[in-house]
């Protein structure tokens, strides 16, 4: 066992990874909603696949703002967290939508 804890360089590569997963995951998700909108047309299933889809860019924001156009990390985390919150209330609109 490492008795020295994980530093900053493993620590941002373990964020990449994640960040990278989220991404790969939600586009996934993001795509089959966007398919089954195609599908049937149903105003519910597309404000689902708004609703995923701006909730993975909420996700993968913050950390893209902090290391490609050094914007403060606080405002980015804070710039995700709105976005998050816009796409589950999407989704939960579209829940509601008949």
């Amino acid at each position: 066992m490492n008795p020295f804890p994980a530093g900053p360089t493993e620590t941002m590569l373990a964020l990449a990874v994640v960040k990278t997963l989220v991404l790969v995951v939600g586009s996934v998700i993001t795509y089959f909603a966007f398919k089954a909108y195609r599908r049937t047309r149903q105003p519910a299933l597309g404000y689902l696949t708004a609703g995923f889809g701006i909730v993975t860019l909420g996700f993968v924001l913050a950390g893209m703002l902090y290391e490609v156009l050094g914007v403060a990390l606080v405002t980015g985390i804070l710039l995700e967290s709105l976005l998050v919150l816009v796409g589950f209330l999407v989704i939960a609109y579209s829940l509601y939508v008949q």
